[in-house]
Formats: C-alpha cells, sequence, structure tokens
C-alpha cells in the first residue's frame, strides 16, 4: 500500500483496513470509493472514480456546512 500511494503520488490521507471494519462501517463493497463525513458525522459514500472536478466540488460543499 505504502509503495502504490508512492508510485502515485498520493497526497491524501489513506487508510489501511485489513479486517474491513471500515469498508463495513461505510458500505463500500470494493474500490475506489470516498467516504466524505460532514463536521456533524453524517457520511455520503460514493463508489467509483471522481475527477477532479467532482473531487472539488464534494470537498467544497463539506467545507459550506
Amino acid at each position: 500500500m505504502k509503495k502504490f500511494i508512492a508510485d502515485t503520488g498520493i497526497t491524501f490521507a489513506n487508510i489501511n483496513d485489513g479486517d474491513g471494519n471500515v469498508f463495513a462501517r461505510f458500505n463500500v463493497p470494493y474500490q475506489p470509493a470516498w467516504v466524505f463525513i460532514t463536521r456533524g458525522g453524517t457520511a455520503t459514500t460514493r463508489i467509483g472514480v471522481l475527477s477532479d472536478l467532482e473531487l472539488e466540488e464534494q470537498l467544497s460543499r463539506l467545507a459550506s456546512n
């Protein structure tokens, strides 16, 4: 996992969910997946690839809440 992150230049936080607890909690059946969590704790799970624009839009929505 660390090699993949280094090789691809990913700069956002990643987790190792070896036992699957986090995936189960947020209904993530496979990768790629994104879980956006508001300050109030509401989670939205998006399955699949997000374009740069889609990711920026999601993060802007979170920042405005």
